[in-house]
């Protein structure tokens, strides 16, 4: 499951994401909130034609993240990546009040339009910027249905990141220990679709 709120030029993605560190195989799991670019794309069709709505380029992403071996609620794994090199995200940056306060981080981020704590801010369109500040109380609000103590079990997990079961496999597929990977956990993921 996704939430996407969109603006004129950009939107959040917002979801619950499951992930498998390739080093040493630990589990991660919590709200991933990404700020894309929405293109322009031709109109199609008469005045009353539904349009293409593409969510496509990432600007900046956020993982509130727990790491399984850890108790619920710590966000020992959360960080952020500031930006990306086409669809790759930028290295991991780890931020002390984003584990401390994850939602007042967040909240503080979508205020500031990513500049909040020496941050370069968002390439967002100015006609999107002013209304993206109005955003925050929702992508929080959001984010907080995807947080990883919401999520109590593989079952759970996998029905909420079903859709990127490819993903997961491609992260077991390279893993530098496969033998560290609890198997039992990431079954779901691994059953043939």
């Amino acid at each position: 499951m996704r939430h996407v709120l969109t603006l004129s030029r950009c939107g959040f993605v917002i979801r619950h994401w499951f992930e498998i560190n390739l080093d040493d195989a630990s589990m991660e799991h919590g709200a991933r909130i990404e700020l894309r670019e929405l293109p322009v794309q031709p109109h199609r069709g008469s005045e009353s034609a539904a349009q293409l709505i593409t969510v496509d380029r990432p600007l900046w992403r956020a993982d509130l993240f727990d790491r399984l071996a850890d108790a619920p609620g710590t966000f020992g794994a959360a960080h952020y990546h500031p930006g990306f090199d086409g669809n790759e995200p930028s290295d991991r940056v780890l931020d002390a009040r984003l584990t401390a306060d994850p939602w007042g981080w967040l909240g503080d981020q979508v205020v500031s339009l990513g500049a909040r704590g020496g941050g370069r801010g968002w390439p967002v369109s100015p006609e999107d910027a002013p209304q993206i500040a109005g955003l925050a109380d929702t992508v929080v609000a959001t984010a907080r249905q995807f947080e990883p103590a919401r999520c109590r079990s593989a079952a759970e997990c996998f029905q909420l990141t079903r859709d990127v079961q490819d993903t997961v496999r491609l992260m077991i597929a390279t893993l530098a220990d496969p033998d560290l990977l609890d198997n039992e956990w990431v079954s779901p993921w691994t059953r043939s679709s």
